[in-house]
């Protein structure tokens, strides 16, 4: 059956909290249907289910150093001249700078139509879901994202791979006069951040792309990616992060998030705060955008673990899209997935134009080849670790959810690095219930918390006897890995690495990923 997209109509239409669906009500709904059917006939679909996927996820397609001395100097001093630039965490507000770039450059991202991706998390993930789907359907599509995992050249993609660094170094020389030429006129340079998205942009151009997938770096309104004119407009779930500079409340933070959504385009809402989805809501209508909600024109209908992740049954705006297996684990990975399906048949027309769904061969043939490096990623065994970059407590939230659903672990040690400027009480608290002990450390970064501060903050949390402190991030890997070897070869112990994207990104290449 066919679920159109929606007009919304004056604001006083906007659902209270009374009247969204609970998600938990649902999947109650689920479970129940399950533990009800004949025992034998659930065994045999179990087998099934577990003979096709398990192959396991995809392997994650991050970049190592390239193998050219050359090449590899070349790029290096690319870095170092972006590194000269503000960071991505001082800000002024204003796409002045990155809109002048674009001028002189000839306007690049309107030679392509966007899909433009913000929310508080699963940015990234859902937008490697989205370039998944639209590779399927044979268009040529270009994904920015950010922050990377380890390589810098990770935030550019082509074709669903990031772009040689030959061609990184390329992008920069190419478009380096006119940015000096910008710097020039603006009372401040072009940061590090709007430098990238300006070579995104015109990578895609270059390329050309027919499609590109773009996640903003922070809120919306402001944000270096907000020239585009994106005709979807995804939203995932809004929740407290960057407080000091998006506001304190879902709300306030959604105020910021909705300045993507632009006129007549399609919005696509995961499930949100109330405040927050009134916000949203409200711009759609001040805009005359179409809505799509999550839980009501487009969900999660089922799903159960399954070998390397998940099998889910999604409703999108044109039908329902059985046994989809998502190489991906935890709840949220499958509403990530719902939230991407929805945009691209936004994109399509699906639900406004074009009555049927979208082919569910390729649908199931995208999501299965889709990776997320450093997302409940598992890479190494016995023990087993895991990493994922949560690193507010919404995220802890889900990663702890997420990893006592996907393993039987007797006994999880965690690892901690995260950023000064993250609530890092919380995130804590968020994983005190799942981790036996708590191993805190620091990574690289000149944002990364002591980590004796941070021990501070664990033993208010989880008592002096679970934590342990190693300044050095190999050194905290040992420990933790030794942790988790205590109970024995076959105990079933593991190893959560967590807190920072740039932990995770630093442990990944100690143990040999990249």
């Amino acid at each position: 059956m066919s679920v159109g997209l929606r007009r919304l109509g004056p604001v006083s239409d906007i659902p209270g909290e009374n009247d969204l669906p609970d998600p938990a009500d649902a999947f109650d709904e689920i479970i129940d249907a399950e533990t009800t059917r004949d025992p034998d006939l659930a065994v045999i679909e179990a087998g099934s289910r577990t003979l096709r996927t398990q192959g396991g996820p995809p392997e994650a397609d991050v970049p190592a150093r390239p193998a050219d001395p050359e090449v590899d100097k070349a790029l290096r001093e690319v870095e170092a001249e972006l590194a000269t630039r503000w960071g991505e965490t001082k800000l002024e507000p204003s796409v002045a700078r990155i809109a002048a770039l674009m001028d002189v450059l000839g306007e690049p991202q309107r030679s392509y139509p966007s899909l433009h991706i913000t929310g508080t998390n699963g940015k990234t993930t859902t937008a490697r879901m989205i370039e998944a789907l639209l590779g399927a359907f044979e268009l040529r599509t270009g994904r920015y994202t950010s922050p990377h995992v380890q390589s810098i050249t990770e935030r550019i993609s082509l074709d669903g791979a990031p772009i040689p660094a030959e061609r990184f170094i390329e992008t920069y020389e190419d478009i380096k006069p006119y940015v000096e030429m910008v710097d020039g006129g603006q009372e401040y340079r072009l940061s590090f951040f709007e430098v990238l998205t300006g070579m995104a942009y015109a990578a895609f151009a270059d390329a050309p792309v027919d499609v590109a997938v773009v996640e903003v770096g922070m809120g919306g309104s402001w944000d270096a990616t907000n020239v585009i004119d994106g005709d979807v407009a995804v939203v995932t779930p809004i929740d407290l992060d960057h407080t000091d500079r998006l506001g304190d409340t879902p709300g306030a933070i959604a105020g910021e998030k909705a300045g993507i959504v632009k006129q007549d385009a399609t919005v696509i809402m995961a499930q949100q705060p109330v405040d927050a989805a009134q916000v949203l809501l409200k711009k759609a209508v001040d805009v005359n955008a179409t809505v799509a909600r999550e839980g009501l024109e487009f969900g999660v209908v089922a799903r159960q673990v399954a070998v390397g992740g998940q099998l889910v049954t999604l409703r999108g705006l044109g039908g329902e899209y059985a046994e989809v297996y998502l190489p991906l684990h935890g709840a949220h990975q499958a509403h990530n997935a719902a939230v991407a399906l929805a945009a691209v048949e936004a994109f399509f027309g699906v639900g406004s134009q074009r009555p049927e769904p979208l082919d569910i061969d390729t649908v199931r043939k995208a999501f299965a080849a889709v990776a997320s490096p450093g997302r409940m990623e598992v890479v190494r065994r016995s023990p087993t670790v895991v990493l994922d970059a949560a690193h507010n407590p919404a995220g802890a939230r889900v990663t702890a959810e997420a990893v006592g659903e996907a393993f039987q672990f007797s006994r999880l040690i965690g690892v901690v690095g995260a950023s000064a400027d993250k609530n890092v009480r919380g995130l804590l608290e968020a994983f005190e219930p799942v981790f036996a002990e708590v191993v805190v450390t620091q990574n690289a970064s000149h944002r990364a918390m002591d980590a004796d501060e941070l021990a501070g903050i664990a033993v208010e949390v989880f008592g002096e006897d679970r934590v342990q402190v190693e300044p050095r991030l190999p050194d905290a890997l040992e420990a933790a890995i030794t942790l988790a070897e205590e109970e024995g070869e076959f105990a079933g112990g593991g190893v959560l690495v967590t807190g920072s994207v740039i932990t995770v990104g630093e442990a990944r290449l100690l143990l040999g990923k990249g």
